[in-house]
């Protein structure tokens, strides 16, 4: 076809408008918005009532060694020991190895120790968060924080209008 038909490329833009208008006759809500402000937000101090810990429990087990130690039988005649006799007597004690009265008890259970493994159950308790009573424009309030907040806790007040749905009148 020859270039001297400048129609088919105007037509398109000429035609668009002509076509958008109704579109936007048939639906005039478009056209109206009405615009809602989301929420009011401000900060405020509350006064806190109580805050009472809550605690997390663990119990840990763990295997310890208990000896039992066995009697070691003490000279009779110790209480009447006096001066340098007991002086004596003390520095015997000590050297002699095979008599000693403060003798650890044997530990490797070839000798007069009697050692065993028993559990031992330890329980610990933490404070993981607490559950914090406070006033807000008289209105009382129950919240779980992680931290005791003292006397004062800052708040956030929102308002919010609720609006119906549709036009009421």
């Amino acid at each position: 076809m020859p270039a001297y038909f400048p129609a088919k490329r105007w037509l398109p833009l000429l035609l668009a408008p002509a076509l958008l208008v109704p579109a936007f006759a048939v639906h005039p809500a478009w056209a109206q918005h009405t615009v809602i402000q989301g929420e009011n937000v401000r900060y405020e101090y509350a006064q806190v009532l109580r805050a009472e810990p809550v605690y997390q429990t663990l119990r840990a087990t763990s295997m310890v060694e208990r000896c039992e130690q066995s009697s070691l039988v003490q000279p009779e005649d110790s209480e009447d020991r006096r001066g340098l006799s007991r002086v004596v007597g003390a520095v015997r004690d000590v050297l002699t190895p095979g008599n000693r009265r403060d003798a650890a008890p044997d530990t490797d259970g070839d000798g007069e120790g009697d050692c065993r493994m028993v559990p031992v159950e330890r329980e610990f308790r933490r404070p993981i968060a607490y559950d914090v009573d406070y006033v807000v424009r008289g209105v009382k309030y129950r919240s779980r924080l992680p931290r005791d907040p003292g006397n004062r806790l800052r708040v956030k007040v929102a308002v919010t209008p609720v609006v119906p749905e549709g036009n009421v009148d």
